[in-house]
């Protein structure tokens, strides 16, 4: 990455001296590991590119979608920048074949980046009356019709066909000019998507939130700063639970515990967590107090003010202590939970109905899915909506409401099947195409893996004693101030590094 580093070494040089002095003091601060990958500019490992989290993608689009067209040869990041021009040159090498450009970020001497299309495009010719010999004539081929510009020095051919591409110093340093001048956002990729939805975190309401509620929250808010910084508009959805068979159960022990709730407000309900399994408990003991609990839930989809007010108490106690949590972690939410979607709920059936996806079974409505030995339940045998009907509801919001181009869910891979199910539900019902297509919207479910417990069992509020988030979070917090304070004060000496004291009173 020599050529990187000669430019990266001009475009300070040549960068307004505060940007010169900010790069330069960045520098130096930064911890010295003895290589270049250290680097900013130096190159990822091919490993790097592929994320921790799984993402099952499910493709979709309105009828009037179609496939993207390549962006323009000097559009987006550095790489989509060379494979729109590879994707030029293979049009001119192979204008019979419609194929993808396979750019990688090369991990060799040869190169800055890699086109790997030879030996795809060697099999699929071979024996068809190809006019290339071998795999390598093919990549020499893409190598000479490589547009002529400024974003590449010099290409060249290794081995089977592979194309390697060594970028131009002098671009790349006023790519890094241009960088230091104008901010880092002058770096970001051009995405074909202009409005996202993300579903991420979600708790249930009524329930403390706990350490099997951080992944979903910080890789969704990862994934929502990703988007923004490539421009693209992000509706973070808090798809909390809100609206369900609990809140019979919490709201008729509430009743029993304290007739006068009203009055007492908050302090009635006190400890959350310790209120929900107490009703919890409850409701698993006594026949009589359950029955009371089913019909109060009744009563509360039934819109009886009573039940209602008790309803916005319990989200309310739970929404500040979700907040608390938020802030703590510095991310931003919209709040669209179950209760949100309800009303869609009968619409959006009655359009699955009248074409035929819903049947009866066993004495529940549902859409039996090829490839699954279980059916998806929309309706219960009580006649109670679930996950199911909400998820299709909120979906159908989304896409025809919200106009959202890519829909993006963040769960554990224990709710892999129920999106694989859900998503193809969709698809039969004709609001997502075929996944192979290469249209937009688009669905992806990211599955993270499973919080374990101490028993090796998945953590669950209502069975086991869980950490709570905030005291969690409080903790590392406390920590990490005094393993700093540690550092600071080795061998009896403190140093005076204003910046660190300033880092550490931020933690207090």
């Amino acid at each position: 990455m020599r050529a990187l580093a000669a430019a990266a070494a001009t475009a300070v040089v040549a960068a307004p001296t505060p940007a010169r002095l900010l790069l330069v003091s960045a520098r130096r601060a930064a911890p010295r590991f003895g290589h270049c990958r250290a680097s900013p500019f130096a190159r990822l490992p091919r490993s790097a590119c592929y994320a921790s989290t799984t993402m099952g993608d499910e493709t979709s689009t309105s009828a009037s979608g179609s496939a993207q067209e390549p962006a323009a040869p000097g559009a987006g990041s550095v790489k989509q920048q060379i494979s729109n021009l590879v994707a030029l040159s293979l049009r001119a090498t192979v204008p019979e074949v419609d194929v993808e450009p396979i750019v990688e970020v090369c991990t060799g001497k040869f190169g800055d980046y890699q086109c790997n299309n030879a030996m795809g495009l060697w099999s699929k010719g071979k024996g068809s009356g190809t006019s290339f010999k071998n795999p390598n004539a093919i990549g020499q081929a893409i190598a000479k019709n490589l547009p002529a510009c400024d974003v590449i020095e010099s290409a060249s051919v290794a081995g089977p066909g592979f194309v390697n591409i060594v970028l131009s110093k002098s671009w790349v340093a006023k790519r890094i000019q241009d960088m230091l001048v104008n901010g880092i956002k002058t770096w970001a990729p051009i995405l074909p998507v202009k409005r996202v939805v993300l579903d991420f975190s979600s708790p249930n309401i009524a329930k403390e939130m706990h350490v099997g509620h951080l992944r979903s929250t910080i890789i969704g808010d990862t994934l929502a700063r990703m988007f923004e910084f490539s421009n693209v508009e992000v509706l973070r959805r808090n798809h909390v639970g809100d609206w369900g068979t609990q809140f019979g159960m919490l709201i008729e022990f509430l009743f029993e515990k304290f007739p006068n709730w009203e009055e007492l407000g908050s302090q009635a309900i006190g400890d959350l967590q310790v209120f929900y399994k107490a009703s919890k408990q409850r409701f698993d003991e006594d026949a009589e107090f359950k029955d009371r609990a089913q019909q109060a839930v009744v009563r509360l989809q039934g819109g009886e003010e009573k039940y209602r007010a008790a309803w916005k108490k319990i989200c309310e106690i739970s929404r500040n202590e979700f907040d608390q949590v938020y802030k703590l972690l510095d991310v931003q939410l919209e709040e669209k939970g179950e209760s949100f979607y309800n009303p869609y709920i009968p619409q959006v059936l009655e359009k699955l109905s009248s074409q035929g996806l819903i049947e009866e079974s066993e004495g529940a409505r549902v859409i039996f899915i090829q490839g699954h030995q279980i059916p998806l339940i929309v309706v219960k045998r009580d006649g109670g909506f679930n996950y199911a009907s909400t998820d299709l509801a909120a979906l159908w919001y989304r896409l025809n409401v919200e106009k959202a181009e890519w829909i993006i869910y963040v769960t554990d891979v224990g709710q892999q099947q129920h999106f694989d199910m859900f998503f193809k539900a969709a698809r039969m019902a004709g609001w997502l195409p075929d996944p192979k297509e290469k249209k937009f919207p688009k669905t992806s479910h990211v599955g993270f893996g499973l919080v374990l417990g101490a028993d090796g069992k998945r953590f669950r509020t209502r069975s086991t004693e869980v950490v709570r988030l905030g005291d969690l979070l409080d903790e590392a917090k406390s920590r990490s101030k005094s393993e700093l304070l540690q550092r600071l004060t080795e061998n009896g000496k403190q140093y005076a590094y204003t910046t660190s004291f300033c880092f550490l009173n931020s933690l207090i």
